[in-house]
């Protein structure tokens, strides 16, 4: 896989985390990988800084900035740092109109993607998956059949 496509895979993966850290009710870790991801493409020029927007739904009703970067055709927000501040533009509101492609990665080769690309050196923990537990079978008691006086009229 040549350079171009590497650092695309890297940016349908950042895509895939934020879609899916946008639903999930634990997103903490999902937007810590992003961030990562991000900010290492960002240090070997792989993806640039391309100014400040307002959040759209800022919490607790304080308006604050994120920081719009631009890898390969996608943008994404993360938080900016003090420098970003003083060194980029700020674009004002976001524009609705702005869409990233639809592209399509499943949760799990995003994630082994991104954590390969943030910390090569770590190994890959595999998710334990519980033992399935044997069906427990219903015992029948009693297999006489069952009278019911409504239907004898009695």
């Amino acid at each position: 896989m040549n350079n171009k496509q590497a650092i695309r895979q890297l940016a349908i993966a950042i895509y895939t985390i934020n879609r899916h850290a946008k639903t999930a009710p634990d997103n903490k870790q999902l937007y810590t990988l992003k961030k990562m991801a991000l900010d290492k493409l960002i240090r070997t020029g792989k993806a640039e800084k391309l100014g400040l927007h307002f959040v759209e739904n800022p919490k607790f009703s304080k308006q604050h900035s994120a920081l719009l970067v631009r890898c390969d055709e996608f943008l994404f927000h993360t938080i900016p740092d003090k420098e970003d501040f003083k060194t980029l533009p700020h674009l004002g509101q976001q524009d609705a109109a702005s869409r990233n492609p639809q592209e399509r990665m499943s949760l799990k080769t995003a994630r082994d993607l991104l954590s390969a690309f943030v910390n090569p050196h770590a190994p890959i923990i595999e998710e334990k998956k519980s033992p399935a537990l044997p069906k427990k079978r219903r015992m029948i008691q009693n297999t006489q059949t069952f009278r019911s006086s409504y239907l004898d009229g009695k």
